[in-house]
């Protein structure tokens, strides 16, 4: 898949370990990147098998996630214009080949 990111900050956490060990701990992090290495080899987000990969509802209805350590989650949303969908004009994800991440963390606190 390609993969983009929603701004700096996010970017920053996925590509520098140091960065994602500090807020992260040494365990999220090293998670957070076997889920980055995840999403690199899939081909479309359907491809995803770890981490229990779930479309979410609510306020992030049009994102997904994977689960990394501790309650955190890696969240991300299709970066195509328009997005691909189905008749019912939800995300149709096994069409999502291209995404942004959009959040990093428990957006249950």
């Amino acid at each position: 898949m390609d993969i983009y990111f929603k701004d700096k900050k996010i970017r920053e956490l996925c590509e520098k370990r140091a960065v994602a060990e500090k807020k992260l701990g040494a365990a999220c992090a090293r998670k957070l990147q076997t889920r980055l290495d995840d999403l690199d080899a899939a081909t479309r987000v359907t491809d995803l098998v770890a981490g229990n990969p779930h479309p979410m509802k609510g306020d992030r209805l049009g994102q997904f996630a994977v689960d990394l350590a501790g309650g955190w989650r890696l969240v991300f949303a299709p970066r195509h214009d328009p997005s691909p969908v189905r008749d019912d004009q939800s995300i149709d994800w096994s069409r999502v080949t291209i995404i942004s991440i959009e959040y990093i963390g428990d957006y249950h606190d």
